[in-house]
């Protein structure tokens, strides 16, 4: 059963807008990701993945991101889409989130701008904002959305969305 879209108001945008499979595009906006009082990460070159009914996931370049807080787990997924996802723990001072991150070593080829870009669970860290705006958590624990202001959904992810 497909929910009943929310009309985006100006300035807004509806995740049931974005397209299946889904589509990579540049994040206009500063990205930053903190934990344990540090910015593990910072950027204005992030990229984000829209896909029907999802907040979009947020992919930021290692180059942007401090790795010595990132520690690899031996989780792994596959999304139909991207490929096989490597996940990382988090690790700053004596505070650790487990599989807080992921990122595709090697993405399918539709995917390649994302390769080794690393995107965070915003619920699994302290904070994750896109500029001065404190995103919100996609529900549940599977998908990793980032949730603004300027996003409507119904969102995937919450009890009773998994058909959709």
């Amino acid at each position: 059963m497909r929910p009943k879209p929310i009309t985006p108001r100006s300035g807004q945008e509806s995740v049931w807008d974005y397209p299946r499979p889904p589509r990579v595009e540049p994040v206009h906006r500063r990205v930053r990701v903190i934990f344990n009082d540090e910015v593990i990460a910072e950027s204005h070159r992030a990229l984000r993945v829209l896909e029907t009914s999802h907040p979009p996931g947020i992919y930021i370049p290692p180059e942007d991101i401090r790795s010595e807080f990132l520690r690899p787990s031996s989780r792994s997924s596959f999304c139909e889409w991207k490929g096989r996802a490597a996940y990382h723990h988090v690790v700053v001072g004596d505070r650790r989130a487990d599989d807080a991150a992921w990122s595709y070593p090697d993405p399918v080829p539709a995917f390649a701008s994302i390769r080794d870009y690393v995107t965070f669970y915003p619920g699994r860290v302290d904070a994750c904002f896109l500029d001065d705006e404190q995103v919100t958590p996609q529900e549940g624990g599977f998908y990793g959305g980032w949730i603004t202001s300027d996003l409507v959904g119904p969102f995937k992810g919450g009890p009773g969305s998994w058909g959709w």
